[in-house]
């Protein structure tokens, strides 16, 4: 019997405050320990082992030392290019990585009328392993299309697929809009389908195909990653079981914290009770060494956005032990604004008004502008000018003609007209 563990989406350097890197980095660890004291005879990251394709040196210092223990144990990495760590000119700190002789990528395209791809042969298995790499907006959807899958179909052996796409069969509701990869575009017939890009975990089992793997993410790379990790999703990676076939399969969990979740509802309150309402809530929560997210959603009654105040509300999480804080305050809504209705009576009333205003502000020498009389120029050139196109006017007559009126209203001329 042999095992190996499938990790996807770590995005080490993704996080940029800095208790969650630290435990961005420790949950990397957490992962590789468990790993080595299960076992394993190899390891398989399905992409985005990064958060970019050249991260911070303090997040390559870190993965590296990780890596290294792993090799030093004599077991091989295997890994495919993510969406944020692909890189088409080969300089990714995959590449480099893979120079080291750390990882290895098992990707390997063979040139030809359609795209062939060579199989990795784990020495110590005989696990036959290949795949594509994940790339940005979708991109490698063009390699599935090309792919020769009959010659991949054909291969022997104990065969793993690596991948990092979301799966059209498989998107859930969440992610129905997102970008992803037609289950018929896969080749058949493998052992197992080791996944990555989609950030929660789930298997599938579709006649034809071997078992489909989706680790999700090791961490979270986003606030909504550690605030569905809050709201009880698992993050952990695979161990897996097989010989000439598969065995078994383990979901190891993988918690370098404590999550705490709170959602505060402030709809048709002021804001003052909100901030009442928010500290009453988080009362009644142990937050203490923990990563709370909190989320505030509601319309206000009254009162301003800005009164429910993230500063003074991080201030008493921390105080009561919280590691970090995340605030989500998008779903608060200012009060609504009465609309005012205005009668069509009450409308030359109000032009009148405005236009008056705007006369008597005109720094112009000519004080008949600014009399009765200029008051009702300037009404009359308002309603020339409101004149609509006619049927098959052309827009330049139009223009044309609008301008003629408001000047005959001015009695003035066009330049260069008759009786210029």
């Amino acid at each position: 019997m042999y095992r190996f563990a499938h990790l996807s989406d770590c995005h080490l350097g993704a996080q940029k405050q800095a208790m969650l890197q630290e435990l961005e980095g420790k949950a990397f660890r957490m992962a590789i320990d468990d790993a080595l004291d299960n076992d394993i005879d190899f390891m398989i990251i399905a992409g985005d082992l990064f958060h970019s394709n050249l991260p911070n040196m303090k997040t390559v210092k870190m993965a590296t030392r990780e890596l290294r223990r792993v090799r030093d144990e004599g077991i091989p990495v295997y890994v495919n290019y993510g969406s944020h760590d692909y890189s088409p000119s080969h300089t990714s700190m995959i590449d480099i990585l893979e120079s080291a002789g750390l990882i290895e990528n098992v990707v390997r395209p063979v040139p030809g009328r359609k795209l062939g791809l060579e199989f990795t042969e784990d020495e110590t298995t005989g696990a036959r392993i290949t795949g594509l790499s994940g790339r940005s907006r979708n991109l490698e959807k063009d390699y599935y299309m090309m792919l020769d899958r009959e010659a991949l179909e054909v291969e022997e052996g104990f065969k793993i697929f690596v991948f990092h796409s979301a799966i059209t069969q498989f998107k859930t509701e969440e992610i129905a809009d997102a970008e992803s990869i037609d289950l018929n575009l896969f080749p058949r017939g493998f052992d197992y389908y080791a996944g990555g890009h989609v950030h929660k975990r789930s298997t599938h089992n579709e006649d034809g195909y071997g078992c489909m793997v989706f680790p999700g993410a090791l961490f979270g790379s986003y606030a909504r990653d550690l605030e569905d990790t809050a709201r009880g999703e698992m993050r952990g990676y695979y161990l897996v079981d097989f010989n000439e076939t598969l065995r078994g399969l383990e979901f190891r969990e993988i918690m370098p914290a404590g999550f705490e979740y709170i959602e505060v509802d402030v709809d048709g309150i002021t804001a003052r009770e909100a901030m009442r309402k928010i500290e009453s809530c988080i009362a009644e929560h142990d937050v203490r060494g923990r990563v709370v997210m909190l989320r505030i959603r509601g319309g206000l009654s009254s009162g301003k956005t800005s009164e429910i105040d993230s500063g003074v509300i991080r201030r008493i999480l921390r105080d009561r032990g919280a590691l970090t804080v995340n605030i989500n305050r998008h779903g608060i809504r200012p009060p609504e604004i009465e609309k005012v209705r205005v009668s069509e009576t009450e409308i030359p009333r109000i032009e009148e008004k405005i236009l008056r205003e705007k006369l008597a502000g005109l720094g112009v020498k000519n004080m008949k502008l600014k009399s009765a009389s200029g008051l009702k120029m300037a009404s009359e050139v308002l309603k020339r000018i409101r004149n609509e196109k006619r049927e098959g006017e052309t827009r330049e007559d139009y223009e044309q003609r609008i301008i003629e009126d408001a000047l005959e209203v001015l009695g003035l001329e066009i330049e260069g007209g008759d009786g210029a």
